[in-house]
């Protein structure tokens, strides 16, 4: 079910933020420092800058954006390369994709066993795949393909997998990862505050001269991709408006990922022509923000960057646009839910035309009180509608969206997403609604500063759209000039028939494409050799940063209200904003009809206020409340300004205790249920990891299926939900504070405010549901019309043991998680077999709960016996690799020193530890035994816990396609259908 949100936004005065914080920026400064050895370093900054950014250019014309903040000892850090996949070739789309993938496998420093060896034959591949994608005889170009295979094979000898994210999980790095789109290439990783070096020096190696080594067997990986973006409906969709938006520009002629034909016959010499075209200092950015001293920093980026030498980008001119004088008409077929897209195309990034669209889009969308918001999704005229504006150099779209009600077609979707724009031309939207944008935008901000990633990706905004930081900063301060009669005059002059719309109906694409897999020679991965250059960055010493560990009974205030309900207090020292949470320990499972309570309740009026009035009231106050329900937990979140704390706490009791029932908008909330319980049997996430997961846990009775069947959803009765709702504060709750108010005047506010019995109920009694023993290997399987295969395998493990905690965080990171386990080395990197695998031996949320095994593959549907048979040998025949567990050990200690669970998260991290008979931080748990544990440890876990253990195998794929025979050797196999595993 979607979970409803009501939020505010923000129409306050300026007076509630801080002068010094939220000034408008008015003028640029450029200071000069001194660092090491004398040197100057230039910097440009704006005053009144609240992330005191400072924006460096060296002098090779490398762009440093620096934003200090201390809440960790971590930076997250980005590198931004100013080229994507509008920059592709047009007879080579995808490359600067595939480029992503190449930089993370090394250079002729590192990755390389010996390269004087290795150079060679990787040059031979280069020109074996020249001739390859040259020549158009099928039978010559197996027979080159085949030479390709062979002297991959024999080059591979001399590679060193994953060299790359050995040394960074080895310095503690987190998130290490990488994105193309259509103008950006950004390559990310979160390091320890005291690993800055040791990653610079990493990482100007890296971008120095990558090697395409492992190029075939990584082009799997990437086919593998290609394949789950034709068995996404989302994704092709959006192919479609792209393409219908952008007829000659690169936006719509050419995809990130590339065509098939491109990708089955690739150019590494295109591909090295594309990195020495765009990857060159001058076209690059580093964006960091953290813990640093930025003097230091950015002199130590001087000397590792520095050397690179500048290079002549080529220069791009846009595809001029025909003006759309007519509606542009798509349609995508597949077996998800129906929906619909239309979008309007706008000049780019630094128009007018892009602030235009961003304001006009928060008065239609702004997920609280915008005209779809209230006119579309409160009124329950559709399913689901959205809007979001799309800003690209070039050009820019807006972009709305709906899904269907039960028995509306997607044509009348459409229709209504118009009608909004026709209410703006009329300037039918409130007066005060631009005022309140503003302000909702400045509340967003302060959420930007409260994390680093947030921080720096503003920074790779900024770089990738040549916007002055100056400018970015002034943004607020140019919306805030727009005026009701601006949005009105510029929403009728660029609002027509010039639109596309791409309707996604459900059914069967006879037109699907699959990428076919060539046949690929595993090849021989060298994971415990080392490189010299790998050598020198685990041997580097670095000054230590201790681990802090919470102590709960300091960190937190224990108080009272009423004398019943407990109170757990933090005091926020940053902002001025809160967060409230009601905490109830009962959830579906207590009472099958509170999730239809919950989400009923944001539907609702008072006797003072409708619905929709609600939620402009909490809009006017800059607060916002959430409702949400789980299967053991019901929760209230509130949240918001804390000037206005009391007068938006009243605004949420008067709602809860004064609701009124509305029969006609319990029968729409009832069909819009309905409706989602048919899409969700169309979606295959949904399928697989809730319907088919609890299936393997459960059997047919399960949590998932303990809901209403349709006959007791249409016999609901308004006020038996009003009763649910009214009763909630009834019964045994705690409340969790966070936010700048002192304990007292907390307390005195909340007594006077959250009116409760003096003897609150007891959490009624919950149903029991029977976990299954895995007596015997099963194989459940559910038909779907997909290309790719994908297979969750899951095993019960012993109840809960806290004992267990620290080596199965050591076997996780070192067997299954992440790049550099040996899971996705195996799988992926040496047998290219799959794009996505996993393995994880997880603890419960609760002590009365079992541990589980979970692993997971997604691969070609012709390559499912090979990834069978290779994730079960790894998982019953764990490989020893001695390196690997001082690396996994290393890296499980370097997070342990580098995190720190800071604001609400440390209430939360409380009421976790509670549920599992814990009173302490169990990090310091995992930390000192992890730092004495050796591989036989893992090793005995392993064979303990995991080793030819029973288990389910669950597989979701097109029964026309499945090798079934391979399937029977896994267990006994049982089709399954969507009534069986969705109970409805």
């Amino acid at each position: 079910m979607r979970k409803i949100n009501l939020f505010a936004l923000a129409l306050v005065a300026l007076v509630y933020f801080n002068a010094s914080e939220f000034a408008l920026a008015s003028k640029e400064k450029v200071s000069t420092v001194l660092t090491e050895k004398d040197k100057k370093y230039t910097f440009e900054s704006v005053a009144d800058d609240p992330m005191n950014a400072r924006i460096y250019t060296l002098e090779n014309g490398m762009k440093v954006y620096l934003s200090v903040y201390k809440d960790a000892p971590r930076i997250q850090t980005y590198i931004a390369v100013k080229a994507g996949s509008k920059n592709d070739p047009a007879d080579a789309t995808g490359l600067a994709h595939y480029l992503e993938h190449m930089v993370f496998k090394g250079t002729d420093v590192y990755g390389s066993l010996d390269f004087a060896k290795e150079g060679p034959l990787v040059k031979q591949i280069e020109d074996l795949y020249e001739v390859y994608r040259q020549t158009k005889d099928e039978k010559k170009r197996t027979e080159i393909y085949t030479k390709i295979d062979s002297v991959s094979g024999v080059a591979a000898t001399y590679a060193i997998a994953q060299e790359y994210d050995k040394m960074l999980t080895s310095i503690g790095a987190k998130g290490t990862n990488a994105y193309t789109w259509v103008e950006q290439t950004v390559y990310v990783n979160d390091i320890p505050s005291n690993q800055i070096e040791n990653w610079l020096t990493i990482e100007a190696e890296r971008f120095r001269k990558p090697v395409l080594r492992l190029f075939h067997t990584e082009l799997e990986a990437v086919y593998e991709e290609k394949n789950r973006s034709l068995d996404n409906d989302g994704s092709k969709a959006w192919e479609a408006l792209l393409a219908g938006l952008f007829v000659k520009h690169q936006y719509g002629t050419q995809t990130t990922i590339g065509t098939i034909e491109h990708l089955k016959n690739p150019s590494m010499k295109e591909i090295n022509k594309y990195f020495n075209n765009y990857y060159v200092p001058n076209n690059m950015a580093i964006c960091m923000s953290g813990d640093f001293d930025p003097d230091h920093v950015i002199a130590l980026i001087d000397q590792k960057f520095g050397k690179l030498q500048q290079g002549k980008v080529p220069g791009f001119t846009p595809a001029l646009e025909v003006p759309l004088t007519k509606p542009v008409i798509k349609e995508v077929i597949g077996p998800d839910a129906e929906n619909v897209m239309l979008a309007f195309r706008f000049s780019g990034t630094g128009s007018k035309d892009a602030d235009m669209i961003k304001m006009i889009n928060k008065i239609l969308f702004n997920e609280r009180a915008g005209l779809i918001d209230l006119n579309l999704n409160q009124s329950q005229k559709v399913l689901y509608a959205s809007s979001f504006d799309l800003p690209l150099n070039d050009y820019s779209g807006h972009i709305l969206s709906g899904e269907s009600k039960q028995g509306q077609s997607l044509e009348e979707v459409k229709g209504l997403l118009l009608e909004q724009i026709e209410l703006l031309k009329k300037g039918e939207f409130s007066d005060w609604l631009l005022s309140a944008i503003i302000n909702d935008l400045k509340l967003e901000k302060i959420k930007v500063l409260e994390n680093n990633n947030s921080r720096a990706n503003e920074f790779v905004s900024a770089f990738i759209s040549n916007t002055s930081w100056k400018d970015r900063i002034n943004e607020i301060n140019r919306l805030s000039k727009i005026t009701k009669n601006d949005v009105v005059e510029f929403v009728k002059a660029n609002y027509k028939e010039n639109y596309v719309v791409v309707y996604k109906r459900t059914g069967t694409d006879n037109n699907s494409e699959k990428v076919t897999k060539p046949q690929i020679t595993p090849v021989t991965v060298n994971s415990e050799d080392e490189s010299a250059f790998v050598s020198s960055i685990l041997n580097a010493s670095t000054t230590d940063i201790k681990p802090v560990f919470l102590d709960f009974k300091t960190d937190i205030k224990q108080l009272t209200i009423n004398n019943t309900i407990p109170l757990s207090y933090l005091k926020n020292s940053e902002n001025e904003t809160f967060k409230l949470y009601y905490i109830f320990e009962m959830g579906s499972i207590h009472n099958k009809k509170m999730n239809i309570a919950i989400n009923y309740l944001p539907y609702l009026g008072t006797s003072k206020y409708t619905s929709a009035q609600i939620q402009e009231e909490f809009y006017k106050i800059g607060c916002s409340f959430d409702v949400y329900n789980s299967e053991e937990q019901v929760y209230v979140s509130f949240s918001g300004l804390n000037e206005n704390f009391e007068k938006g706490l009243s605004l949420f009791e008067h709602l809860l205790s004064d609701a009124k029932p509305d029969k006609e908008t319990l029968d729409n909330l009832v069909q819009d249920m309905l409706k989602e319980r048919t899409d969700a049997k169309l979606s295959k996430r949904a399928i697989l990891w809730s319907g088919m997961n609890n299936y393997g846990i459960y059997g047919a009775k399960s949590p998932f299926t303990n809901i209403l069947s349709t006959e007791e959803l249409k016999a609901l009765k308004p006020e038996e939900l009003v009763a649910n709702i009214k009763s909630l504060t009834s019964y045994e709750h705690k409340i969790l504070y966070y936010g700048p108010s002192e304990t007292e005047a907390l307390k005195k506010s909340i007594t006077q405010l959250h009116k409760t019995p003096a003897n609150l109920k007891p959490i009624p009694a919950q149903t029991n549901f029977t976990r299954l023993e895995n007596k015997e290997n099963l194989v459940y399987v559910v038909d779907y019309d997909m290309t790719q295969a994908e297979i969750l395998v899951i095993s019960k493990g012993i109840n809960y043991n806290k004992d267990l905690t620290p080596v199965l965080t050591l076997y996780n990171e070192y067997f299954g998680k992440g790049m550099s386990s040996i899971l996705f080395q195996e799988m992926r990197e040496s047998r290219a077999l799959a794009y996505s695998v996993f393995s994880s031996y997880d603890a419960p949320n609760r002590m009365n709960k079992p541990h589980y095994l979970s692993a997971y593959i997604g691969t070609q549907v012709d390559k499912l016996p090979e990834a069978l048979d290779g994730m079960f040998d790894l998982l019953n025949n764990m490989p020893r690799q001695e390196k690997k567990i001082e690396a996994g050990k290393n890296a499980v200690i370097q997070k342990i020193n580098t995190e720190r669970i800071t604001k609400s998260k440390i209430l939360f991290q409380y009421e976790s530890a509670k549920k599992l008979g814990i009173d302490y931080d169990i990090r310091k748990d995992i930390y000192t035994k992890t730092l004495t544990m050796t591989l036989n440890d893992v090793e005995n876990f392993q064979k303990e816990q995991i080793k030819n253990k029973k288990y389910t195998l669950l597989v979701l794929g097109n029964k026309d396609k499945l090798d079934m025979k391979t399937l029977e050797k896994y267990g006994k196999v049982k089709f399954l259908t969507l009534e069986e595993i969705f109970g409805y």
